[in-house]
C-alpha cells in the first residue's frame, strides 16, 4: 500500500501536543523526520549514541521551531533490557505520555552472500534492527498505552518485502521488522488505541543508500526532507484508522 503525500497536506501544527520519540535521529532519514516533527509542533525525544550529534540536532530544532526536543543518548547494542526499561521509568518519572515512537535506526551491515557473512556481523545488524525495536517497543509500551490514540511506525524495506541477493542480515532484519509490526499490530487490533504499521521509503539520498550503491549518482533519489508528510501523516491523527498495514512513502 502506498501513501503519497500529494494525496494529503499537513497543517502547520499538526503534531501540536504530542510527544514523538524517533531513534536514530542524528543522521538521514531520522534526522530529517524529526526536523519535521518538531517543526509541526511535536516535541520530539531524539535517540541516537554520539552525544555530540544529539546535541547538534537539538540546536538545530530549538532554533527552527518552538518545541524543546529531549535528548536520549541511548546506544542501541545493548543486549539487556535494563537501559530501556531505565529509559521508560525516566520518562514516567517526568510524566511523559508517548504519542508516537518512530523505530528507524538501522545499519546496513556486510552486502555478501550468507555464507560469507560474518557472525559478528550478523549478530551486530540484528541486534540494531529487530532486537532493539522489540526491548524499546517492549519498555515503552506503557507510555504508548496512556496516550489517547498512539501511533508505532517501524522502517521497513524494499529488500524487506521481496528477499534478494547479497543483502544478507539487513534484508532479513527487515523482513523480521515487517513480522514485529504484523504480529504487534494483530495483538493490539482489539484491545488497545496503539496503532502500527510499517512504512518502506524507498530510494532515498542517504549515507545508508550510497554504502549500499556506491556507482549510483547520489542525486538520483530525493532527499529524505522531501518525504517526511509521510511521516507526519502516519504521526497525526488523520491516520486513526490505518493499522497493521505494510506502506511505502514512495509508488
Amino acid at each position: 500500500m502506498t501513501f503519497s503525500p500529494s494525496d494529503w497536506v499537513s497543517a502547520p501544527n499538526e503534531l501540536a501536543g504530542k510527544t514523538i520519540l524517533i531513534t536514530g535521529a542524528t543522521r538521514g532519514i531520522g534526522r530529517a523526520v524529526a526536523l519535521a516533527c518538531a517543526d509541526h509542533g511535536a516535541e520530539v525525544l531524539i535517540q541516537g549514541r554520539d552525544e555530540t550529534a544529539l546535541e547538534g540536532l537539538y540546536d538545530e530544532i530549538v532554533s527552527g521551531s518552538a518545541t524543546q526536543p529531549g535528548i536520549i543518548p541511548l546506544d542501541l547494542a545493548h543486549l539487556d533490557a535494563s537501559p530501556y526499561e531505565a529509559l521508560s521509568e525516566e520518562l514516567q518519572a517526568a510524566g511523559v505520555r508517548l504519542d508516537g515512537l518512530i523505530h528507524n535506526a538501522s545499519i546496513l551491515g556486510e552486502r555478501k552472500a550468507l555464507a560469507q557473512t560474518s557472525v559478528q556481523s550478523w549478530h551486530e545488524v540484528m541486534q540494531i534492527n529487530i532486537n532493539a525495536i522489540f526491548l524499546l517497543t517492549r519498555a515503552l509500551m506503557p507510555l504508548l498505552e496512556a496516550a489517547p490514540s498512539a501511533s508505532v511506525v517501524l522502517t521497513s524495506s524494499g529488500v524487506g518485502r521481496r528477499g534478494k541477493a547479497y543483502w544478507g542480515a539487513y534484508a532479513v532484519s527487515k523482513f523480521a521488522t515487517e513480522g514485529f509490526m504484523q504480529v504487534l499490530a494483530d495483538e493490539l487490533a482489539a484491545t488497545s488505541n496503539i496503532r502500527v504499521n510499517s512504512l518502506n521509503p524507498g530510494a532515498v539520498n542517504t549515507s545508508m543508500r550510497r554504502a549500499a550503491y556506491p556507482g549510483e549518482p547520489p542525486d538520483t533519489n530525493p532527499a529524505a526532507s522531501e518525504l517526511t508528510q509521510a511521516w507526519i501523516y502516519l504521526m497525526s491523527d488523520a491516520s486513526r484508522e490505518i493499522h497493521g498495514q505494510a506502506l511505502s512513502a514512495q509508488a
